[in-house]
């Protein structure tokens, strides 16, 4: 943040306070909904539990909800270090994208699917972004890196709200055990 308040993106002490609060409003929201996100699953597993592929995107859900939550977390340890937001946002947004395209989770339908490709392109723009900041302003984006992340974040957790909403109503195959017991079978 230093670093793009001498580029004229605003005062230290503006982003400072600006992204400060980002940080701890979105990491609290970020780790709700990953809760909200569990008590769901709570109850849906006896359905789910013998679907490996509906396991596979709940699993995706949380990670649209655990993943921002940590970036924005660890980027509170020292919110007036570009080094910490830069490092931290690169390493779990590379690391989602690997985990989110190795789940392979995708709804099934148009919608799922696009979520799952939006998904994974954000995960790279982030990483992207906290890697090689400056490519901003080279593309003609005049805002600063980390608020651009900020946003490129809301979209993430937005996406993640959805799916999950999709994944909630999705239904359940006929072949799938009533219970765990089942599954395990």
């Amino acid at each position: 943040m230093l670093e793009t308040a001498a580029r004229g993106y605003g005062s230290r002490t503006e982003i400072w306070g600006i992204m400060t609060d980002f940080y701890i409003s979105f990491s609290a929201i970020c780790f709700t909904l990953l809760g909200l996100w569990l008590v769901v699953v709570q109850q849906r597993y006896r359905e789910w539990a013998g679907d490996s592929a509906l396991i596979r995107r709940s699993y995706g859900v949380a990670l649209h909800f655990s993943l921002p939550g940590i970036m924005t977390l660890l980027a509170l340890i020292d919110p007036q270090s570009p080094a910490l937001w830069r490092t931290s946002y690169a390493i779990v947004a590379l690391g989602g994208l690997l985990v989110v395209a190795t789940v392979r989770g995708a709804l099934p339908g148009p919608m799922g699917k696009a979520a799952y490709i939006a998904t994974i392109v954000l995960y790279a723009v982030v990483g992207i972004v906290a890697i090689v900041p400056h490519l901003l302003r080279d593309i003609g984006i005049t805002a600063a890196p980390v608020r651009v992340e900020a946003v490129l974040l809301s979209a993430l957790v937005f996406l993640g709200v959805n799916v999950a909403w999709l994944l909630l109503f999705e239904a359940v195959t006929e072949d799938t055990p009533d219970t765990p017991e089942a599954a395990t079978r």
